[in-house]
């Protein structure tokens, strides 16, 4: 009887210490669900830029995915890597993000950087959209092959407005000046002024994305006179591709998300599948319509670091040509 009952007690206390580690476990779990407060999102460029528009675009309509707000703000300066360096000195718990644009990438290329790839765990990719030549409406250039013989007879004084050295803006700068057309970089990081730059005469031509700046080509304050793509763009048919004019330069501008790298894995999975369902929303498609943006601009995280490795190297090879880098 005695022994029955010491194996009935000892089966009990069994019983409730599982229970009790069961209990904690699903404590544990409560404590880490993610998010658990805002997301606070960092814009690594200006107010009013292409990085800016689509992070607050995006966080508006991703936020009820997350069930969490998402807070935008601007830290820019150094092609994006003054903002990143609040990311990576913050903790990698998914609750801070921050954009990565080509231009920014094009600094590890060119050993800039004090970041590489590795540092980030890269969450989706957003924009992909080709880069253009923009004139001043009713200036001396028609077309681009005013602006280019003009560069071809004066080397070096035709000004272009651009994101900064060492960028891709610098690259095709330097790649044009390969083929004959030497121009003079005006570095403007700040959105509002480099756009400002071209009407203002500052300078003479403006290097950027059409979306970026579709209230300057609505009011017809700009107009584009070459695309650095392969085709035509749907929406400028009558703007030639720099491919047609003999030009195999053609590095496309791309903006992406990343968080710090050390983020745990389920963690970059919710933000990335909350951006992506974002990014099926009437609001951004609308938004990327807007903003003349490749249809196949989305990436997820499986394959994104990849893609962006690739990009480097592609921007990497093109810096040594032009002697950017050794």
């Amino acid at each position: 009887m005695d022994q029955k009952y010491y194996k009935v007690r000892r089966l009990l206390m069994v019983l409730m210490f599982i229970f009790i580690l069961s209990t904690g476990s699903t404590v544990l779990w409560a404590a880490e669900k993610f998010p658990e407060r805002p997301i606070e999102f960092i814009c690594t460029w200006g107010a009013g830029g292409g990085a800016d528009q689509m992070a607050r675009t995006l966080s508006r309509v991703s936020e009820k995915f997350l069930g969490v707000p998402i807070r935008v703000s601007n830290v820019s300066g150094y092609s994006g890597n003054r903002g990143l360096a609040d990311l990576v000195s913050g903790k990698a718990d998914g609750h801070t993000v921050a954009t990565y644009i080509a231009d920014t990438l094009a600094t590890i290329s060119a050993d800039t950087s004090p970041y590489r790839v590795s540092h980030f765990e890269w969450i989706i990719r957003t924009q992909v959209a080709p880069s253009f030549l923009f004139v001043k409406e009713g200036g001396p250039f028609k077309t681009v092959q005013d602006l280019l013989k003009y560069a071809k007879d004066n080397p070096g004084k035709l000004r272009v407005g651009a994101t900064g050295l060492g960028t891709v803006d610098d690259i095709t700068v330097r790649y044009l000046a390969s083929k004959g057309y030497k121009m003079l970089l005006i570095p403007l990081p700040k959105p509002e002024e480099r756009y400002a730059s071209t009407l203002s005469g500052q300078s003479d031509v403006l290097y950027e994305q059409a979306g970026d700046i579709k209230q300057y080509l609505v009011s017809k304050q700009l107009r584009p006179v070459v695309i650095f793509a392969r085709k035509r763009h749907r929406d400028f048919p009558e703007v030639p591709s720099s491919t047609e004019m003999g030009f195999d330069l053609t590095l496309p501008q791309f903006r992406s998300i990343v968080a710090k790298a050390g983020t745990p894995a389920d963690r970059v999975k919710i933000l990335a599948e909350a951006f992506r369902k974002g990014m099926e929303t009437p609001e951004w498609k609308r938004f990327a319509d807007d903003q003349y943006l490749d249809p196949e601009s989305y990436m997820g995280p499986d394959k994104l670091s990849e893609w962006v490795a690739s990009e480097m190297e592609t921007m990497r090879n093109f810096m040594k040509t032009f002697g950017m880098v050794k």
